[in-house]
């Protein structure tokens, strides 16, 4: 029998097609180590023969060279994930323009899953890519800065904040909670969004699969460093201005596939299906063509003489009788 690349990829890697079910914790494997160098290869060469896939979901904005080389980055730690899941994860990523490499996006192990994290950088990309907003605003409130929120009030005096720029991060203190709001593009500001530690680790408890998976196996998680612990009061305050503000179909879209990663559920907004694509340009092709048909033929007005009859021009000269100009 014919070995396929599949059958190659996943002989390096070890790894079987998971069954779609496999979503409970205590049905997920243990965690995949470092990839060696044969199943980086192995993966590469996989990923490799879909490049054109990734090429047409990328947007104009991202080159991909420049995807392509943060995925090379990223696959000693992730190659080690079903070859499926890898693909799955990196098309998710293109989908949306954004580029793996831990600042507006991230690839994350969830067993031998690999998953797409979007960032909260990832987000405000995309509400700027939007056009819907004319300003994005989100930060971070410390213990030591001067700060006020009365709910009551009306914008801009609901909430007022003052910080130290000349002050070390240590110097300002932990920080306290994270803050997000919008102008929109008539200039009007969006309800202002707050969110505490306490806040941040209980969406994290609830909704985090990869941390509760991290938990159950004894591993650390990005949820743990205090940098990390930050960025997530910012993605959970970014995304509860949602419901307040216009979001497109794109971001509902990032959500949507953000929130499924999140539950430990296949992320199922990826890559156009290039067949699909080619079936709507032939349908729209085949319709122009009907529609061209159905027109009816231009008849040019028929030219007369002072008498009425119908004008054939004048004879050329030395031609013959009757014969047309």
């Amino acid at each position: 029998m014919t070995e396929t690349l599949m059958d190659r990829v996943l002989a390096a890697t070890g790894g079987g097609r998971p069954a779609p079910e496999q979503t409970a914790l205590e049905r997920v494997e243990p965690p995949v180590a470092e990839a060696t160098p044969a199943q980086v290869d192995a993966v590469q060469a996989y990923l490799d023969k879909h490049s054109d896939a990734f090429a047409a979901s990328l947007p104009k904005t991202v080159s991909l060279e420049a995807f392509q080389a943060a995925v090379a980055a990223l696959l000693p730690k992730v190659a080690g994930c079903t070859p499926a899941s890898v693909r799955l994860a990196l098309l998710t990523c293109a989908r949306f323009g954004l580029v793996p490499d831990g600042y507006e996006a991230a690839i994350e192990v969830q067993g031998n899953r690999a998953v797409f994290v979007p960032t909260y950088k990832g987000y405000i990309r995309l509400m700027y890519r939007s056009g819907m907003v004319a300003s994005v605003h989100y930060g971070l409130v410390h213990e030591h800065d001067t700060w006020r929120v009365r709910p009551s009030a009306a914008a801009p005096d609901d909430f007022e904040l003052e910080i130290r720029p000349d002050l070390s991060p240590e110097e300002r203190g932990k920080a306290l909670f994270a803050y997000a709001f919008v102008r929109n593009m008539d200039g009007a500001r969006s309800q202002v969004v707050y969110v505490n530690r306490h806040k941040a680790a209980q969406v994290r408890d609830e909704w985090s699969y990869g941390y509760k998976l991290a938990k159950q196996q004894g591993r650390s998680h990005y949820w743990d460093e205090d940098q990390n612990f930050d960025h997530g009061m910012l993605k959970t305050a970014i995304k509860q201005l949602f419901p307040s503000v216009d979001a497109s179909a794109e971001l509902v879209a990032l959500a949507a596939a953000d929130d499924a990663g999140e539950r430990g559920d296949v992320q199922i907004v990826h890559a156009p299906n290039p067949e699909r694509a080619a079936l709507l340009a032939e349908a729209e092709r085949a319709h122009h063509a009907a529609e061209g048909s159905q027109e009816q033929p231009v008849r040019l007005p028929v030219k007369r003489n002072a008498a009425g009859r119908r004008y054939r021009g004048k004879k050329q000269r030395g031609g013959r009788k009757g014969q047309v100009s």
